[in-house]
C-alpha cells in the first residue's frame, strides 16, 4: 500500500507544478500581475469539491443511510471489513440505481461511506458481495478518494485557463496576443496531459482496492467472479441506464459502458461456462499473456478503470498454486 500512496504523492506533486509553471508563463507571457491568482482558485475549487462532493454523490446516486436493522447482512459485512481494515466503521447506504455496483466516498477516514445499488443485491452471493465490500473499504483505508479529488481538479483549473487565454486573453493589446495565444495552447496540452495523468491514477488505485480485499480475507475467486457478473449485469441493463451514470463511473468498481465488450473477453476465461470464474481457471490464467489490441491500449488510455482481463488476470497472481 505504500507504493500506491508513493505514486498518488509523487502525481500530486508533478500535476501541480504543471498548474504553477502555466499560471508562472501566464504571468511573464501576458502580463498577469497576480501570478497566484489561478493556484489560489484551484485550492479553492478543492476544497469546495471536497466539502460539497459527497452531498453531490447522495443526490446523483439515490444515496439512502441504512442502519442494522434494515439489512442486518450488509450492514455487518460492511462492519467485519472495516475491523479488518482497522478503520473506523463507515455509514452503510443503499443507491436506487438499478446497475449493479458499489462505491466508497467520503472527506476523510472517518467520514468514510459505502454504498451498494438495488441491482448488485440482487446479483451476487455472499462471498461474492463481501469480497466487493473489501474493495471499496480498501478504497477509504487507502484515502485514495480524496487524492483522486486533488488531482481532478489541476485539468479542470488548466482547461479554464486555456479556454480564457485562447477566447478572451489580451482583445485591447494587440502586441501581446501572439504570447497569449501560446501560452493558452500550452495550457490546453497541458490539460490534455493531466488529465490522462489523473486517469492512470484512477486506474492504479483500482489494482490495489482488488489487492486490499484480498488481503481483508476474501479469496480472489470471489472477487473475479463479482467483477464477472457485475459486467454481465452491466451489459443487460438499458442503454439509458448506463449512459445516466456516465459522468460518476469513476466510483464505481468497474465501467458500466465497456460491459459489453468485456463480457466478450471475461467469457474465454470462465471454461466451463458456469458463470463464475474458479480458482482453477485463475490458476490457468496464471501462465496465459494477456495481450491486448491497440484499440484496447487506446481505450484503456482514456478511461477511468483498468482493463478487464489484465485486472483479472493480477487477481490470478493472488492465487496460491
Amino acid at each position: 500500500m505504500f507504493f500506491l500512496q508513493l505514486r498518488m504523492y509523487i502525481l500530486i506533486i508533478f500535476l501541480f507544478s504543471i498548474l504553477y509553471a502555466i499560471v508562472s508563463m501566464i504571468g511573464y507571457a501576458a502580463g498577469i500581475s497576480s501570478h497566484s491568482f489561478y493556484l489560489i482558485a484551484a485550492l479553492l475549487m478543492t476544497g469546495v469539491q471536497y466539502m460539497i462532493g459527497p452531498k453531490l454523490i447522495e443526490l446523483f446516486m439515490g444515496v439512502r443511510y441504512i442502519g442494522r436493522d434494515e439489512n442486518p447482512g450488509l450492514y455487518a459485512m460492511v462492519a467485519d471489513m472495516a475491523a479488518k481494515a482497522q478503520i473506523p466503521m463507515p455509514r452503510v447506504a443503499i443507491s436506487r440505481l438499478q446497475i449493479p455496483n458499489a462505491f466508497a466516498f467520503g472527506r476523510w477516514l472517518r467520514d468514510g461511506r459505502v454504498c451498494v445499488t438495488e441491482g448488485i443485491l440482487r446479483l451476487l452471493n455472499e462471498a461474492e458481495l463481501r469480497a466487493v465490500l473489501g474493495h471499496e473499504i480498501a478504497h477509504i483505508k487507502n484515502r485514495d478518494v480524496l487524492t483522486i479529488t486533488m488531482l481532478s481538479v489541476v485539468p479542470l483549473v488548466l482547461y479554464h485557463i486555456s479556454r480564457h487565454l485562447l477566447w478572451f486573453g489580451n482583445r485591447g493589446n494587440r502586441r501581446g496576443q501572439g504570447n497569449t495565444a501560446v501560452v493558452g495552447l500550452i495550457a490546453l496540452l497541458a490539460y490534455f496531459i493531466t488529465n490522462l495523468l489523473v486517469l492512470y491514477a484512477s486506474r492504479i488505485r483500482e489494482y490495489f482496492a482488488d489487492r486490499g480485499s484480498v488481503v481483508l480475507g476474501n479469496h480472489p475467486r470471489h472477487l473475479a467472479t463479482a467483477l464477472y457478473k457485475l459486467v454481465y449485469g452491466s451489459a443487460r441493463a438499458p442503454r439509458d441506464s448506463v449512459r445516466m451514470v456516465e459522468g460518476a463511473k469513476a466510483f464505481f468498481i468497474n465501467d458500466p459502458s465497456r460491459a459489453g465488450k468485456e463480457l466478450r473477453e471475461l467469457k474465454e476465461i470462465d471454461q466451463d461456462l458456469s458463470g463464475s470464474i474458479d480458482a482453477d481457471e485463475l490458476r490457468a490464467l496464471q501462465n496465459t499473456a494477456v495481450r491486448l489490441s491497440a484499440a484496447d491500449k487506446l481505450i484503456e488510455l482514456f478511461g477511468t478503470h483498468p482493463n478487464m482481463l489484465k485486472r483479472i488476470k493480477q487477481l490470478a497472481t493472488y492465487v496460491q498454486a
